[in-house]
């Protein structure tokens, strides 16, 4: 998830980044002369040294399960956000392909026929665990490949002390809110980012996504195709224009400005609110900010529903190890294993007795409000074999519709789109 979620796995390190598990016999597809199999897992890493790395997390997870089930070994590798897709691809294409895979995306190794369907690969008391919304984004075509791993949901964070310093007393609730909100925040703060807006190519399908469904529209309708060039999301990015660019109430040029950039201003009290994810609690509680969290101003009212994001494991069909791998993702999915991921990295569950766990334990006081937007979240069309391919699309060039012309802009992003879905 580029760190929208995070990733797993293993004891030598290849780089500072890279890490591989050693010590096992065998690699993919092997299996002893005494029937042992081994699985070759391949995961992100959530970390961002060698310290926090999350091999260290599945290093001590397979050590638990090859104890428990001797006549299997998970050989871990877990690989750095920017370098997982790339070396993936070259795993797939010189068939030396994972049993298990953790990353960003599932649904092009659909599209391949490489993948089980989750119900081969998962008993039904893990697969009914997991928080239906989630299972069902895990679904191409009605049948579920995906299983969610990690998730994020977002929010609308805001700083009290600038808030106050303006004179406003409660976060903004609509769109016209933050207009006005920001407008104070520029008359009476100055040297602050009214509103962080960033449509930048590190993450605008995100930041995009959230406002169009402010608005009541999406990248797509809800029979799946794509709708980029809907009235809602052209009205929702001339308003962006007309309201916030053009007045000088965010970022000079949104279009080159990426998320972290976005974060980073937050965290230091250079920004007064944006949309954000948990991560940027860490962040702000680090820079000594006294933020405040609220559902998503929508044009009309707060946003009941809020974009979900979600990291996914998959289990690969090559080498024939599906009930070793059901044993292991059975095992890796129970609450106490999923609960320390979630808990060492700061992430929200996609499994039901987690988000139950971490609701009532009191620890995540600083949560609660996505636990409250996690069931009814809405997610990419990660189903959808061409979102890659679009998604791209769109990170390099929907910032520009804050600047230029919204309709021609949104038009030659659907019809990129439309090509790539003839084409698929």
């Amino acid at each position: 998830m580029n760190k929208r979620v995070l990733s797993f796995a293993a004891a030598c390190a290849i780089s500072t980044l890279t890490l591989t598990a050693c010590g096992s016999s065998g690699g993919s597809g092997s299996a002893s002369a005494d029937g042992t199999v081994t699985l070759k897992l391949v995961a992100a890493d959530y970390g961002d040294q060698a310290s926090n790395s999350s091999s260290l997390y599945w290093n001590d997870l397979t050590k638990t399960f090859e104890a428990a089930n001797p006549k299997i070994k998970v050989d871990v590798q877990v690989i750095n956000w920017n370098d997982i897709d790339t070396q993936v691809k070259t795993m797939i294409q010189s068939g030396n392909m994972p049993d298990i895979l953790q990353t960003g995306g599932y649904a092009d190794k659909v599209a391949d026929n490489l993948l089980y369907p989750t119900s081969d690969v998962l008993s039904p008391a893990t697969a009914s665990n997991l928080i239906p919304s989630f299972a069902k984004a895990g679904q191409v075509d009605g049948t579920q490949y995906g299983i969610p791993f990690v998730s994020s949901a977002r929010a609308f964070f805001y700083n009290k002390t600038i808030f106050a310093q303006a004179g406003i007393t409660t976060p903004p609730q609509t769109w016209d809110d933050i207009k006005n909100d920001a407008a104070l925040i520029k008359a009476k703060v100055p040297g602050v980012t009214p509103y962080a807006l960033p449509l930048g190519p590190e993450e605008a399908q995100g930041e995009s996504m959230i406002w169009e469904l402010g608005n009541g529209g999406g990248p797509t309708d809800g029979s799946g195709k794509y709708t980029l060039n809907s009235q809602a999301n052209i009205d929702t990015f001339s308003w962006l224009k007309s309201n916030l660019v053009a007045p000088g109430l965010t970022y000079a040029n949104p279009a080159t400005t990426d998320r972290k950039t976005a974060f980073a201003d937050f965290a230091a009290g250079k920004a007064a609110m944006l949309n954000g994810h948990p991560s940027l609690i860490q962040m702000s509680t680090a820079g000594k900010v006294d933020y405040g969290v609220a559902p998503i101003p929508g044009k009309n009212g707060a946003l009941k529903s809020t974009l979900g994001v979600a990291d996914w494991m998959m289990a690969f069909k090559k080498n024939g190890h599906q009930a070793q791998i059901k044993q292991f993702l059975d095992f890796a999915y129970s609450e106490q294993n999923t609960l320390k991921f979630d808990e060492t990295y700061n992430l929200m569950p996609v499994t039901q007795d987690t988000l139950q766990a971490m609701t009532s334990s009191g620890k995540h006081p600083d949560l609660t409000p996505f636990f409250a937007l996690l069931p009814q979240a809405a997610f990419y069309p990660v189903g959808n074999t061409t979102w890659d391919t679009v998604s791209a699309q769109i990170k390099q060039s929907i910032g520009t519709a804050v600047s230029g012309d919204p309709a021609k802009v949104l038009g030659d992003l659907q019809k990129k789109a439309q090509d790539a879905a003839s084409d698929n």
